[in-house]
C-alpha cells in the first residue's frame, strides 16, 4: 500500500514522502491517526497545498522537543526508593516512576519516550535516552537513592565507603598536619 507521509514517523519516513507499507498498517493506524493518507494523484495534489501548514506545525512540535531536551539535560532526578539489604530494591524502577518524579520538578514528559532498555534493580547513578522527536533525543540523569536518603549523602554503598574512606584519610592528614614536626619525624 503507498501512502504519503503528513508527519515524520520514526523508522518509516519524512513529511510528504511516499512510502510503501503493509495494507494493515496503513489501514489501520497510520491512516486513522491521521499520520498518512493513500498516494493517489488528487491526495499528491492536495497535499501540495496542505505542505505548509503541515511543514510549520512539525517546526513547531521539533521546537518544542528541543526546548524540552534543553530543561532534560540541565536536570538530574532523583527517585527514592524503598531499599533492603546491600542497597537491594525491592522491585524496580520504571519509567512510569521517573515520569512521576519528573512531574514533581514541573517537568512533563511522556514515558513512553524514555528508553529503559533493562529495569533499574539498584541504586545508582543512570543515564537513559530519551527520544523526544526523530530529530531531538537527549539523555537524562537518573540518581535512584533509599528512600531515607538525604541530599549530600552518598548514593549507593560503595560511594558510601568511599566517602567514609576519603574522611578517615582527611583526618589523618589533619591529625598529621596538627602534630609538631619532631614528633611527626619520629
Amino acid at each position: 500500500m503507498k501512502l504519503i507521509l503528513r508527519a515524520d514517523v520514526d523508522n518509516l519516513g519524512r513529511l510528504g514522502e511516499v512510502v510503501t507499507v503493509k495494507p494493515g498498517f496503513g489501514r489501520n493506524y497510520l491512516v486513522p491517526q491521521g499520520l498518512a493518507m493513500p498516494a493517489t494523484e488528487g491526495n499528491l495534489r492536495a497535499f501540495e497545498l496542505e505542505r505548509k501548514k503541515l511543514q510549520a506545525k512539525m517546526d513547531s512540535v521539533r521546537a518544542a522537543a528541543q526546548e524540552l531536551s534543553d530543561k532534560l539535560t540541565a536536570e538530574r532526578v532523583i527517585v527514592r526508593v524503598r531499599v533492603g539489604e546491600g542497597g537491594r530494591l525491592y522491585g524496580s524502577v520504571s519509567t512510569a516512576s521517573i515520569v512521576e518524579a519528573l512531574a514533581e520538578r514541573g517537568v512533563e514528559l511522556d514515558r513512553r519516550k524514555i528508553v529503559l532498555g533493562e529495569p533499574i534493580r539498584a541504586l545508582g547513578e543512570y543515564s537513559l535516552d530519551v527520544k523526544l522527536h526523530p530529530d531531538v533525543e537527549t539523555v537524562l540523569s537518573v540518581a535512584v537513592v533509599s528512600h531515607d536518603w538525604v541530599p549530600g549523602q552518598p548514593i549507593t554503598p560503595e560511594e558510601a565507603q568511599a566517602a567514609a574512606a576519603a574522611r578517615a584519610e582527611e583526618k589523618a592528614a589533619s591529625d598529621d598536619a596538627g602534630q609538631p614536626e619532631e614528633q611527626a619525624a619520629e
